[in-house]
């Protein structure tokens, strides 16, 4: 009864996502259309569209288990440790340095192939 209810499920979220396709269509060809109408009006129109849009996606399966992927991603950002700012001064400048070394580095090195090419080409 369970696959059952699932395929119930997946025929409707297909039908779904249909609808919010045809939203996206409707919002960039109206867009479009529209596009002699004042910017704040075309704006206002396409959030509620995007709204609407979002609105149904949130109730497909995929759309629930990505809002739930989202709030689980949302606790986690709050768990992060973030560096101090001397941390991350001492960490750009480290960075900064590396780069600078493999700059020159690699300069050299494509100088002495260089030299080493043209005295062989002449």
């Amino acid at each position: 009864m369970n696959a059952k209810a699932e395929a119930k499920d997946s025929r409707f979220d297909l039908l779904k996502w249909l609808v919010v396709v045809a939203l996206v269509v409707v919002g960039v060809v109206g867009n479009q259309y529209f596009s002699a109408e004042p910017l704040l009006y075309r704006v206002l129109v396409l959030l509620a569209l995007a709204a609407v849009a979002g609105f149904v996606a949130l109730q497909t399966v995929k759309g629930q288990s990505f809002f739930a992927l989202a709030k689980e991603a949302r606790t986690e950002i709050r768990k992060v440790v973030w560096p101090t700012r001397q941390e991350t001064t001492q960490t750009t400048l480290i960075v900064v340095a590396v780069v600078l070394v493999m700059a020159l580095l690699l300069w050299g090195l494509d100088s002495f192939l260089g030299w080493i090419v043209s005295m062989i080409v002449g």
